[in-house]
């Protein structure tokens, strides 16, 4: 056997070996990606008013899932207190399912890459700042 093909089935070894480990982290990560979507699509963050008698229920997204009101609410008839209650209360279920959102992706989410970051700050001009900086050291 000539040396270079001993040095070109090495190389091709290597090359497989290689291959197979990112293989493995595509997996490992999309299998990952799976369960988040199941487990995003699970979440229910409940959120009570200040006097008890508005429940709201809202998902992953803050999208309203639903709204109880206390029959005793009714006694009061002020309709914008009402509004305002169920407003207050849907705005703090939101907010609740967005951080709830955030801490569960964040687990999922490659290290070093901004996304967690991004997450968790919401500061969009680093994530973007992150890829200039990345694109000009290829360039």
């Amino acid at each position: 056997m000539a040396l270079g093909e001993s040095a070109d089935r090495d190389a091709n070894r290597a090359l497989r070996a290689r291959f197979d480990e990112v293989y493995g982290q595509y997996q490992q990560l999309r299998s990952g990606v799976d369960e988040l979507h199941r487990k995003l699509a699970e979440l229910r963050v409940t959120r009570r008013s200040d006097d008890g008698r508005v429940t709201v229920v809202v998902g992953a997204r803050g999208e309203l899932i639903s709204v109880e009101l206390d029959p005793a609410i009714y006694r009061d008839r002020d309709a914008r207190g009402l509004a305002r209650t169920i407003t207050e209360t849907a705005l703090r279920a939101a907010a609740a399912a967005a951080d709830a959102t955030r801490e569960l992706t964040t687990g999922y989410l490659p290290e070093g890459t901004g996304a967690a970051d991004f997450l968790r700050t919401g500061d969009l001009s680093a994530l973007l700042g992150r890829a200039d900086a990345a694109l000009r050291g290829q360039g």
